[in-house]
C-alpha cells in the first residue's frame, strides 16, 4: 500500500493498521510575559552538556513514554549525537530533591524565534507545581536574550489533556493546527505496548 493517502479535509480519512494520528496545536508567545518564579528550595535546574546517549534515551522515555514521545528514539546513535551536540540547542534537567525530574530543550536555531522543543516531567514529579516552576525558568532563559521576538511550541492530542491549557495559561496563544501520521512506535518496540493507553493500538 502506498504511504501517501488522500486526506479528507471534511470528514474522515481512514488510516492503515499500524499507524497513529494526532492533531497538533502550534502556539506562540510574542512578548515577554510577567514571569513569577515560584520559590522552590527542592528544585534546581542544571545545564545538560553533551548528554550520554543511553542516559538521554532513558530520561526521554521516562518523561515522554506516557505521551507517545518517540521522535528521538527513532534516531541512530550518530543522528542523536548530532542533535545533542548542536550548538543551537540548549539542554537542561530539572532536579527535584536531587533526582532528575524532567527535561527542557530550547532550540535557538533562529535566535529571534526560538522553539520550546521539549518540555516535560517524569511521572512522579507531576502535580506538585514543578511544571509551573520549570516553565518560569524556561521563559526566563528565553526572554532574557535580547534578540528574542517570538517563542513557539507545539503539543498534540497524544500529550496530557492538561498540556494545551497549561501552555495557554503560561502565556502562549494557539495559531495553527496540523495532523501528524506515523508508524505506531509500540508495534516496532521503540515503546512498550503499555505506553499511552489513551491512544489505541490498531494492528
Amino acid at each position: 500500500m502506498s504511504d501517501t493517502l488522500p486526506l479528507a479535509l471534511d470528514g474522515y480519512t481512514h488510516l492503515p493498521k499500524g499507524k497513529v494520528a494526532v492533531t497538533v496545536t502550534y502556539l506562540e508567545m510574542l512578548s515577554r510575559p510577567e514571569i513569577s518564579l515560584p520559590s522552590r528550595t527542592d528544585l534546581t535546574l542544571e545545564p545538560w552538556t553533551r548528554p550520554e546517549l543511553d542516559a538521554y534515551r532513558a530520561l526521554f522515555r521516562s518523561v515522554g513514554q506516557d505521551w507517545l514521545w518517540f521522535a528521538r528514539l527513532k534516531l541512530s546513535d550518530d543522528e542523536l549525537r548530532s542533535v545533542l551536540d548542536d550548538p543551537a540547542r540548549a539542554h537542561f534537567v530539572p532536579y527535584l530533591n536531587g533526582k532528575p525530574a524532567g527535561m527542557l530543550e530550547l532550540d535557538f536555531s533562529d535566535p529571534e524565534t526560538p522553539e520550546l522543543a521539549y518540555f516535560g516531567l517524569v511521572p512522579e514529579a507531576i502535580g506538585g507545581g514543578a511544571g509551573r516552576w520549570l516553565m518560569a525558568k524556561a521563559l526566563e532563559l528565553v526572554w532574557s536574550r535580547p534578540q528574542t521576538k517570538r517563542l513557539w511550541v507545539h503539543t498534540c492530542t497524544a500529550d496530557s489533556q492538561k498540556a494545551l491549557d497549561f501552555y495557554k495559561r503560561s502565556g502562549f496563544t494557539p495559531y495553527k493546527l496540523a495532523i501528524e501520521v506515523d508508524e505506531d512506535p509500540r508495534l516496532s518496540g521503540l515503546l512498550p505496548r503499555s505506553a499511552a493507553p489513551h491512544v489505541p493500538i490498531i494492528e
